[in-house]
């Protein structure tokens, strides 16, 4: 039998900040382009630097992630992509206008069981509650990162509404919504072997421990997310709904440390779990670098399209749209045609305001 390996995560190590991080446009051109891995993709330590890079970014020229209160309708969207897809992740089988139906509506569109749509409403109310108490803690919250009695919350904000119409067939009455489980757990498909029952509360205190010793921006940060991601779910501290309220707790905890919270895809199921699976026997590095991915990507998309000012420098994922993507944006800087200046990270930057004058002369060059 496999059991899983929980501590094997290092958390001391840094970076050296870069003292002019956007003093690049005079050396744009002498900064050599970063190693590639294989299809092109950059390697994994690339990734972890061009991660350390954009949110030293994001917290020092665009004042760092914008409040549930300010951006609503950043928060909105990322929450609904997170519902529909950590609940897909668990067998949930609402497409993302039936999601969006009914989180934006109350409407229960299609003719799903009731649990599925109370599985994506307890997740979606669970999710606005972790981005709320993340940037702005309520009275749980003191002097430490997570607390026991926020892991307990967003098992209860989670799991709540779908237990009330279809509670677990095994539960007794101390194992509800909130509560840890009782029960053994038999071991997964994949090897990973939960802990006993008798010893939950306290391995979910030492791994509470570990998560407040977390600091950001280290060397090795990704990784370390990752193991103590993967140690919540070796613990499985609940009899049901782990997968997804490690997921929440994930992202209280980046969002917290003013990091993108992450949108692991459906599509994405088996490469998470294969990289779980690694990082239950003390590889966290392919998982590390899944979420380091998912973290860039939601930089790109949703918060630096809605901080950044049209003439404000950015990352040209940031800037693609459905009339220009990424990729050709890049090839246009490359060529000159685009105003844009590389950093140290070896990305191509450049504004709203450029792109939009690069794209009114390629209409002109096409179109005379």
């Amino acid at each position: 039998m496999q059991v899983c390996n929980c501590g094997s995560v290092r958390l001391e190590g840094t970076l050296p900040r870069k003292a002019d991080l956007f003093g690049i446009v005079e050396n744009a051109m002498s900064v050599q382009n970063p190693p590639r891995g294989r299809r092109g993709r950059p390697p994994r330590d690339e990734i972890y630097r061009r991660l350390d890079y954009q949110i030293q970014e994001l917290w020092e020229r665009m004042g760092g992630l914008p409040s549930p209160v300010e951006a609503a309708e950043i928060w909105r969207g990322i929450r609904f992509e997170e519902a529909h897809h950590s609940t897909a992740i668990e067998g949930n089988t609402l497409v993302l206008k039936q999601v969006e139906a009914l989180l934006a509506e109350g409407r229960a569109v299609g003719d799903k069981e009731l649990r599925e749509y109370m599985e994506v409403r307890g997740y979606a109310d669970a999710a606005e509650w972790v981005y709320r108490q993340a940037i702005q803690p309520g009275a749980w919250s003191n002097a430490e990162l997570l607390t026991l009695t926020e892991v307990r919350q967003v098992h209860r904000q989670t799991m709540t509404p779908v237990w009330d119409v279809a509670p677990h067939p095994s539960a007794n009455e101390h194992e509800s919504p909130g509560n840890f489980r009782q029960h053994d757990i038999q071991p997964f498909p994949g090897g990973m072997a939960p802990v006993s029952w008798p010893v939950v509360e306290a391995e979910v205190r030492a791994w509470l421990a570990a998560v407040n010793e977390l600091t950001p921006r280290t060397d090795d940060f990704p990784e370390a997310v990752a193991g103590l991601h993967s140690r919540f779910e070796c613990i499985h501290p609940f009899l049901d709904g782990n997968g997804r309220t490690g997921r929440l707790i994930l992202n209280l905890l980046l969002v917290r440390l003013g990091y993108p919270p992450v949108i692991i895809y459906k599509r994405q199921r088996t490469d998470y779990l294969r990289a779980l699976r690694r990082a239950d026997t003390g590889d966290p590095g392919s998982l590390g670098e899944l979420l380091a991915r998912a973290i860039l990507d939601n930089l790109y998309k949703f918060v630096v399209p809605a901080v950044a000012g049209p003439a404000r420098l950015v990352p040209l994922a940031a800037l693609a749209t459905s009339q220009i993507s990424a990729d050709a944006l890049r090839v246009a800087a490359f060529r000159g045609r685009l105003q844009a200046s590389r950093g140290p990270d070896g990305q191509w930057r450049s504004s709203r305001n450029w792109v939009d004058d690069y794209l009114g002369g390629r209409w002109q060059r096409d179109y005379p």
